[in-house]
Order: structure tokens, then C-alpha cells, then sequence
């Protein structure tokens, strides 16, 4: 069944959101929601006659039966509780919540509303190549530790840096290099490895008190997982999972394009295989395939949505431990 989808926001992300509906054949673009109509028109003028919307009460009762939500962070709880009071199906943009006083009250609303399905955009768990390296870890007899690394300099950090404050970097937004980057290496050692025993962050603080980057210890019973992120800088790092002589070397954990397992006796092995195209199409076909056939794919959804609320402790608790408070958090 093609499912109706409306979208809130009109940034690049969602324009590759919208592509990669179309091009698994499961959604068809339905609405566009924007707080000024003109944003919203030059959006869905790339897409057809397409209505847009600047109320989001008439935006929810537009026939729509999927929204996706890519507002600042700050915004996506009351946008994701009223969707979810609408009986609509919410794709909500990594992070999903501020804190998990947050997703405990989403997570609430969802038993007084059981048709509705929430999912947490977190692509690259989705690809085949991800699969792969999970796949691998259970094949090995031991794992040492990890990095993951995932650091890019911002398209908004020069902003920043001439004085501005763009909402991407800001503590107002529930914004910094923790929910905006370093959720990608999070969710994947949390995906791998399940919940840390105990997590520390040490970040690096903007002169607004957000992190601009920062390192992450995520302390498990026989081994710690170093995760390194950042908003500042660009970091070529490749990202490893260790086992005794053997390693997994993944040269981007957010894109993952190039997968090698090396034996540590010379033999390298190729993972990954190319995917060429949209990187947000796996995500959302899994999506449709849920949706559409609820009872037989519960599992697959319970876990997904388990993991969405884990990678959502820990962030809380990262933040905590570095002592950054979002206006969220009172």
C-alpha cells in the first residue's frame, strides 16, 4: 500500500528523505508543512502539485497517514505528540528527543494509541553494510574495544564563528556535536553492543555552552567503546572494532562505504558491497514494511523502537556527565 507522507521541514535532509520515499515506492508526497508558505512552495514545487501548509493543526488533518519531522530538536516533542494524537505514523529526524523524561511521556502516549508506529531516522543501521558488520562481530571470538568516529566541519560553523548562533549549535535547540553527530557512532555501538554499563563524555564547549565536539567512553563488562565526534573540525579517521589479532575497519560509521575485515595474518576481506543511490531507502522500505504489515513485523518494530529509547538514556546521560543542560531538561 503507498502511504500518504507529509514532511516538516524543508532542509536538504528532507529533500533526500522525499527522494528516497519515492524511489522505494512506498510513499507518495502528500503535504509539506513550513511556517512560511513560501519556503514550503519553493520545497514542493520540486515534487508536483503538492499542497503546503503553514498551520500544523490543518498540516495533521490533511489526509496524511506518515509524517516525517526533520524541526530542530527542541521542537520534536510537541510536533511528534500532536502527530501521534492524530493516529498518524511519525518518522521523527535523529535525535528524536531532548532527554528521557521526553521519550518516556512518547513512549507513554504510544500504549493510549497502539495503531501508531514511531520510528527514529537512523539510516545507516538499515544498510546492507551495517548487516555485514554485525553479522562479523558474531562471528569473532572476542572483541578488545572500538572507536568510532564520525567528525565533519559544519556547513553552519562559520556562522558561529563570525558571531551568530546558528540553531544546529545551540543548547536553546537541544542542539550540539552529541545529537547531531555523534548519534551516528552512538546508535552503532549501541546497535552492536547493547547498553554500556556506564558512559562518560568529555566535551569540548562553544562559547553558548553547547559541545562543539568531544569524546565519548561507553564502559561495557569486558571491553570500552571510544566514540569521537565533533562539529569544528574534519577527521579522516577510520572507525575499528577490535577483536584478538583481527580487525574490523569501517571507513565512515555514518556512511559506511568501505567495510574490511583484516585477520591479522595478512588476509583482508571486503564486507561491504556498494550501494549506489539514496543512503535513506533501506530505512524507509523497513519503515513501509512495518507499517503496512504490523502484526508480522511487531518484532522487528519493538526493536527498533528499544533501541531508539537506549541510544536516548545514553545521550541523556553523556550530557549529564559533561554537565550541558538543554531548557528542555527543567
Amino acid at each position: 500500500m503507498t502511504l500518504k507522507l507529509g514532511v516538516i521541514g524543508t532542509n536538504w535532509i528532507t529533500k533526500m528523505l522525499v527522494e528516497a520515499a519515492h524511489e522505494s515506492n512506498d510513499y507518495e508526497l502528500a503535504a509539506v508543512y513550513s511556517r512560511r508558505a513560501e519556503t514550503g512552495a519553493a520545497f514542493a514545487a520540486d515534487f508536483g502539485d503538492v499542497p503546503v501548509f503553514t498551520d500544523l493543526a490543518d498540516f495533521y488533518n490533511s489526509g496524511i497517514e506518515v509524517v516525517y519531522i526533520a524541526s530542530p530538536n527542541s521542537l520534536h516533542y510537541d510536533q511528534v505528540v500532536q502527530a501521534i494524537e492524530h493516529e498518524l505514523h511519525v518518522i521523527v529526524e535523529k535525535s528524536a528527543f531532548s532527554n528521557t523524561k521526553e521519550y518516556e511521556a512518547v513512549y507513554s502516549l504510544l500504549r493510549e494509541h497502539p495503531n501508531v508506529r514511531l520510528f527514529e531516522a537512523a539510516r545507516h543501521i538499515h544498510q546492507p553494510n551495517f548487516k555485514a558488520i554485525a553479522k562479523k562481530i558474531g562471528e569473532m571470538d572476542h572483541i578488545s574495544g572500538a572507536t568510532l568516529v564520525y567528525e565533519k566541519y559544519s556547513s553552519r560553523f562559520d556562522a558561529y564563528l563570525a558571531g551568530e548562533e546558528p540553531n544546529v549549535l545551540t543548547r536553546e535547540f537541544s542542539a550540539g556535536a552529541l545529537t547531531d553527530l555523534g548519534v551516528y557512532p552512538l546508535y552503532a555501538a549501541i546497535a552492536l553492543f547493547g547498553m554500556p554499563k556506564e558512559s562518560h563524555y568529555f566535551a569540548t564547549p562553544l562559547r553558548n555552552g553547547a559541545d562543539g565536539r568531544g569524546i565519548a567512553i561507553l564502559r561495557y563488562a569486558d571491553f570500552d567503546v571510544t566514540v569521537q565526534f565533533g562539529k569544528g573540525a574534519n577527521s579522516y579517521l577510520t572507525s575499528e572494532i577490535l577483536g584478538l589479532r583481527d580487525t574490523i575497519v569501517i571507513d565512515n560509521i555514518a556512511e559506511l562505504h568501505e567495510v574490511t575485515y583484516k585477520d591479522g595474518q595478512g588476509n583482508d576481506t571486503v564486507l561491504s558491497e556498494e550501494f549506489p543511490g539514496n543512503p535513506m531507502v533501506a530505512e524507509m522500505s523497513v519503515f513501509a514494511k512495518i507499517i503496512n504489515d504490523p502484526v508480522a513485523n511487531d518484532e522487528e518494530y519493538r526493536q527498533l523502537l528499544t533501541l531508539s529509547q537506549r541510544v536516548n538514556i545514553v545521550m541523556t546521560n553523556l550530557r549529564q556527565d559533561a554537565g550541558i543542560v538543554f531548557p528542555a531538561d527543567k
